[in-house]
């Protein structure tokens, strides 16, 4: 499994407008093929702070969703709402039997 983490920094009122982008994109990430969870949440500390975590089946399926024009929008969309640049990192990771 593959996982993504993604951190968005917004400006000055910003963030309304930027949670609104990202849950867009979350939810059409969704219904993507691969797409075992995509989530963005405002963070409790610092609510200009918007974070993505996203798990993909492989690395194939995170790739096709990276290259959608839907994505490279989202992306582009998100430009002039940021105060920093974006934080991305991306995982191979598998699930600890308990």
């Amino acid at each position: 499994m593959i996982i993504v983490t993604g951190v968005l920094m917004a400006k000055a009122d910003c963030v309304d407008q930027m949670l609104q982008l990202g849950l867009e994109h979350v939810r059409r990430s969704r219904t993507e093929d691969g797409c075992i969870s995509h989530d963005v949440s405002v963070d409790g500390e610092n609510p200009d702070r918007l974070l993505f975590v996203e798990r993909w089946r492989d690395m194939d399926s995170l790739m096709v969703h990276f290259a959608l024009d839907a994505s490279k929008g989202f992306v582009k969309s998100l430009a002039p709402l940021v105060s920093a640049a974006p934080e991305m990192k991306i995982y191979d990771a598998a699930e600890v039997p308990r």
